[in-house]
């Protein structure tokens, strides 16, 4: 019989997401005869049963595409708003899943899209799960498609950054995306030459960040480039978190943990403007001029790598293979040249983050970067 799968996907943009949906789409109807349908804009599109008929005409033309051509949202199906209320929509969806006669259904995302998709699979749904984010911090794939591109495009601005920086003898500090993950930042700042690297994984004192440009100076070098991760924290400020975060825990009535959350939120908040007060920190404290450059949603836009085209189509087109085998309730993960399927249970609420041992730091050392600690 027929198989009919359906496909959306969610969480923020990234490069190589139209590859994924082609792979998935090409191979599953071209290659096994099945139907694939897509929701448009996420959870909600599946929720509003809002759906385009993926033909080969849909499907051409989108392999060098950046973005997504489905659209997507960060709605989540056990709470999503609607009419300015937030409910759980999970039974919609179940019922959608059913009304379109739906064999399987295949959920492109990062962290928040893996714990979704377990939601709707401890619900009885045929779920397949591929992962995309340019964080990388998708557990148990060597790498999700995005990142390449995010790299590349990261990379070329420090490539850029250096010649200001040296003409103007100047601090350039660069916030680099990656959430709670500093793969971003760590690879871009090795590739671009970063003098200092700055990641969540690895807290650091201002001191030392100042110390290592003002050794640069004595050394004779005029200007210095900062890579900084958005997640990045000095060591003092993680310790304050840590307490929060354990008054939190620790709370057993409704106002102390009322307070305690508010105390969290406040100091979460309080690192909205990093990088800026990095900055100015530097310039008080090495007496250079100081530069911020954030580059924000450029790293996720424009046309995916030759890398992510391939990866995700490889993932894509595996996961056809998946559906075909009727192996659900799994990622597809990148595992060296091939494609391999992992429990979704043991991938959703993990993150793989930068090991303080990762071989790309210790190459960072090695060639003189400092990392703040």
């Amino acid at each position: 019989m027929t198989q009919h799968i359906g496909i959306l996907t969610a969480g923020g943009d990234s490069p190589g997401l139209n590859a994924a949906i082609r792979g998935v789409g090409k191979a599953s109807q071209g290659h096994y005869g099945m139907q694939m349908i897509g929701f448009r804009d996420g959870f909600r599109g599946l929720v509003e049963n809002r759906m385009v008929r993926m033909d080969g005409d849909f499907l051409s033309g989108v392999l060098t595409r950046g973005g997504t051509i489905l659209g997507t949202s960060r709605d989540k199906p056990h709470r999503m708003n609607i009419g300015g209320q937030t409910l759980d929509m999970t039974d919609a969806i179940v019922e959608n899943y059913a009304a379109n006669h739906l064999d399987a259904l295949i959920c492109l995302g990062g962290g928040g899209t893996q714990k979704n998709a377990l939601r709707l699979m401890q619900k009885g749904l045929n779920i397949i799960t591929l992962p995309k984010t340019i964080d990388n911090d998708v557990a148990l794939t060597d790498t999700s498609f995005g990142f390449d591109t995010a790299l590349g495009i990261a990379t070329d601005a420090i490539d850029r950054l250096h010649s200001t920086a040296h003409s103007h003898h100047r601090i350039i500090v660069v916030e680099i995306m990656g959430h709670r993950a500093g793969w971003l930042a760590l690879g871009s700042g090795i590739a671009g030459g970063a003098d200092v690297i700055l990641l969540p994984e690895i807290p650091y004192d201002i001191n030392c960040v100042a110390d290592a440009i003002l050794a640069r100076v004595r050394s004779g070098k005029s200007f210095s480039i900062v890579a900084v991760s958005e997640g990045s924290l000095p060591k003092d400020q993680v310790a304050l978190l840590a307490a929060a975060e354990a008054k939190k825990l620790n709370a057993d009535n409704k106002p102390d943990k009322k307070a305690a959350k508010a105390e969290l939120k406040e100091l979460q908040a309080s690192h909205a403007n990093h990088t800026v007060s990095l900055s100015r920190q530097l310039e008080e404290l090495t007496g250079l001029e100081s530069r911020v450059t954030i580059l924000g949603h450029l790293q996720r836009g424009g046309t995916p790598s030759a890398a992510d085209r391939l990866l995700a189509t490889r993932l894509g087109t595996a996961c056809a293979d998946l559906i075909q085998q009727r192996q659900f309730g799994v990622m597809v993960a990148a595992r060296g040249e091939f494609a391999e399927p992992v429990p979704l249970i043991d991938v959703a609420g993990n993150k793989k983050l930068v090991p303080p041992d990762h071989p790309w730091v210790i190459s960072a050392r090695h060639v003189g970067t400092s990392f703040g600690d």
